[in-house]
């Protein structure tokens, strides 16, 4: 249900499919990922105390990437940051997933709907390097069984 994609024990990717569930509060993330990525669920009559976030000053380097696969289907191709294609992952729709580092490019196999959230703000064209990525007979498809 949960699928870390490594690179060299670096984490490239999480995926958190839609039949995750577990009571309370699940962090994915370590504590120093830029992006941090939680699964939260409290029964009825829970109280989140009210709070305001304090100014705290980071430093992103990266852009990170969280995507809900709110309909359809895609597949996910994963490189390392030299651009070298490491392997792929389907998403379907209630996936999510945190890109966190190396690259990454996208198939849709079936009309998608999904929302993006990311640090910002947005930097345009400095902000990614496209590549030439690879060919659909390259494809090495792994699924959370693999793991």
């Amino acid at each position: 249900m949960i699928e870390y994609i490594k690179n060299k024990q670096i984490t490239v990717a999480i995926v958190v499919r839609k039949d995750f569930a577990k009571e309370g509060v699940s962090f994915f993330t370590p504590n120093d990922f830029s992006q941090q990525l939680a699964y939260m669920n409290h029964a009825k009559g829970k109280v989140i105390k009210p709070h305001v976030h304090n100014f705290v000053s980071r430093t992103v380097l990266y852009t990170n990437e969280v995507l809900f696969i709110k309909k359809g289907k895609m597949r996910v191709d994963f490189y390392d940051d030299e651009q070298c294609y490491l392997e792929s992952r389907i998403l379907n729709a209630g996936d999510v997933i945190l890109l966190a580092s190396g690259g990454h490019g996208f198939d849709v196999l079936e009309s998608v709907e999904m929302f993006e959230v990311k640090q910002g703000p947005y930097a345009g064209d400095q902000d990614k390097t496209h590549f030439n990525g690879i060919n659909n007979s390259q494809i090495i498809l792994k699924s959370e069984k693999d793991e």
